[in-house]
């Protein structure tokens, strides 16, 4: 599979299933031995994809979230996304991008996300995420 083409699967499905907080069709994305990291300056998440979303989605409600068009160069992409949701009662934006390498079916081997964070919900400025239009 082409690398740009399982980036977009990747997008396309993170953005669905989290809005949705379905864990299955995003951990089908992964490799069975993936490193699954969500920031970088953690260690691998223990159990990988399938761990994280199962606790994550547990603690979040109200996601409002968006990939942006991922960029792809030989076996690696990264992909923009944008997050709003309410977490202990608080609602929180996180900015972020996730650089995956993927193996030669189109699985994410290595994930790591790179993410900022703000107080409430916050919309992405003007040309986010690779287009000219406001998301």
């Amino acid at each position: 599979m082409h690398v740009a083409d399982a980036a977009a699967r990747w997008a396309a499905t993170w953005e669905r299933s989290w809005t949705a907080r379905t864990v299955g069709p995003i951990t089908a994305l992964y490799a069975p031995a993936a490193s699954y990291r969500s920031h970088p300056m953690r260690d691998p998440e223990p159990g990988g994809a399938e761990a994280y979303v199962r606790r994550t989605f547990a603690e979040e409600t109200g996601v409002r979230c968006r990939f942006g068009t991922p960029i792809a160069a030989g076996d690696r992409a990264a992909v923009e996304w944008w997050a709003s949701f309410t977490e202990d009662g608080a609602e929180v934006t996180l900015a972020g991008a996730t650089v995956l390498v993927f193996d030669a079916d189109g699985l994410v081997v290595e994930h790591v996300d790179y993410w900022a964070q703000a107080a409430g919900r916050v919309e992405p400025f003007d040309g986010w995420g690779g287009s000219s239009r406001t998301p």
